[in-house]
């Protein structure tokens, strides 16, 4: 079973930039599918993107592409989130998840990161 840690947290103001991290462990992961997802309260977890360590093939959520990257060091088995731009309605906590099948869903999760946007 995979473990995944989220890093990089916390209180910004609007219009600033946060980059998330989520390293992971306890496997190989080099052909899974690792994605970002976010949820903020008294709403439904979104998916905002996801990569293939394998190729680095990404997927975004339309709305927030531009402003969201994500990115993946295979070395490291870490995944990373670049977020510009920050809105107060990007508050959420964040989860990263990986898969190593690629047409299902995800296998695993990690405990989260909050991420504040303040006005």
């Amino acid at each position: 079973q995979a473990q995944l840690v989220e890093s990089g947290g916390g209180l910004v103001q609007a219009g600033g930039s946060l980059r998330l991290s989520c390293t992971a462990s306890g496997r190989t992961f080099s052909g899974d599918r690792m994605g970002w997802f976010r949820q903020a309260p008294g709403k439904e977890r979104e998916f905002i993107a996801s990569i293939i360590f394998r190729g680095g093939v990404t997927n975004y959520r339309n709305s927030l592409k531009g402003r969201f990257t994500i990115s993946r060091d295979n070395g490291k088995n870490t995944v990373y989130l670049e977020m510009n731009s920050l809105k107060p309605e990007d508050t959420a906590t964040y989860y990263c998840a990986t898969t190593r099948f690629l047409g299902g869903g995800y296998e695993d999760w990690g405990q989260g990161t909050q991420v504040t946007v303040s006005s």
